[in-house]
C-alpha cells in the first residue's frame, strides 16, 4: 500500500499534480494543455478516465488552463471552494461541481482529501492535503504567507510541496514593475525561497514523526528563481539552522520543463 505524487510539466508556468493511492486517482489543478495532463496520466500508469477526482485551489489561469477539457476528458468531479468554483463555473459540467469548504474532509477510494485556506489574492483560494496508507502528501503553493491552518496541516506531512516562488533580492532588482513586486511580496502573493527555508525550519523544529520529510520545491518564478537558487538558498538556511540534507529531510525541486519522477511515501 502507498501514497504516490508527480508533478506534470509543459514548458509553461503551469501547474497540475497527480495523488494516487491503491484505488483512487486524483487530480490537482489543471493549469497545463489538455494534452500534457493525458500524457502525464498515461505516464504514471493511469488511465484519463480512471481519475476519481480534480481538485482546484483557485481560479488563476495557471491553475484551470485545460479544466473544461481535462473534466470532459475524465468525467471526473471537480472539488473546491464556493468562490473558486463560481469563477470557474463556464468550465466545468454542472453535475460535476463538489464544495469543498475550508476544513471539510472528503474520502475518496483509499485516499481522504483535507481543504484549508491559503492566503492568495484569489476569490477563495484553497489548498489541500492527501492521506492514504497512513502517508500524507501536502500542498502548498500561491500563498503569500504561511498561516497556523497551513502549519498545522504540514508539520506531519510525509511529502510537502512547497512553494518557493522567487529569490527576493533578484525580484527586487528585476525588470518586473513595481506594482507586480509589490504583489508578489505581499502577504496574499507568494512565498520566497527564504520564507519557504524558515518555514520548513519550523517544522523539523515541530514535528513529532520522526521519519525525515521529503520536501518538494514547487511553483519557481522563471523570471525571479531558479531550481540551482531555491535549492542551495533552502539548503543553506537549513543547514544554518541544524538541519541536514539526507538525514532530517529530504529535498527535491520541480521545475517547469520536466516531469517529476514519481516520489512514493
Amino acid at each position: 500500500m502507498a501514497l504516490s505524487f508527480c508533478s506534470f510539466a509543459s514548458g509553461s508556468s503551469g501547474n497540475s499534480y497527480l495523488i494516487k493511492g491503491d484505488q483512487a486517482s486524483l487530480l490537482l489543478d489543471c493549469g497545463i494543455a489538455g494534452r500534457d495532463v493525458a500524457n502525464g496520466l498515461l505516464a504514471c500508469g493511469v488511465e484519463p478516465q480512471d481519475v476519481a477526482g480534480i481538485f482546484i485551489t483557485h481560479e488563476h489561469t495557471d491553475h484551470i488552463k485545460s479544466l473544461k477539457t481535462v473534466t470532459r476528458m475524465t468525467g471526473a468531479p471537480c472539488y473546491s471552494t464556493p468562490g473558486t468554483l463560481g469563477a470557474v463555473k463556464d468550465r466545468i459540467l454542472t453535475r460535476g461541481i463538489e464544495v469543498a469548504r475550508y476544513g471539510a474532509e472528503i474520502q475518496i477510494g483509499d485516499v481522504t482529501v483535507r481543504s484549508f485556506p491559503l492566503a492568495h489574492d484569489a476569490m477563495e483560494p484553497v489548498g489541500f492535503s492527501f492521506t492514504g496508507s497512513g502517508k500524507r502528501v501536502t500542498v502548498i503553493t500561491d500563498t503569500g504567507c504561511v498561516t497556523e491552518a497551513i502549519y498545522e496541516t504540514a508539520v506531519e506531512s510525509d511529502l510537502l510541496v512547497l512553494e518557493a516562488n522567487h529569490e527576493r533580492n533578484v525580484l527586487l532588482m528585476g525588470r518586473y514593475p513595481y506594482r507586480l513586486k509589490m504583489r508578489i511580496l505581499g502577504d496574499h502573493g507568494h512565498i520566497s525561497n527564504e520564507q519557504a527555508a524558515q518555514f520548513i525550519a519550523r517544522i523539523l523544529k515541530n514535528r513529532k514523526n520522526p521519519e525525515p520529510p521529503t520536501i518538494a520545491l514547487a511553483h519557481l518564478s522563471q523570471e525571479n528563481n531558479t531550481p540551482e537558487m531555491a535549492y542551495l538558498t533552502v539548503r543553506n538556511i537549513l543547514f544554518d539552522e541544524g538541519f541536514y540534507e539526507k538525514k532530517d529531510y529530504w529535498m527535491t525541486v520541480l521545475t517547469r520543463n520536466e516531469r517529476s519522477r514519481l516520489i512514493t511515501i
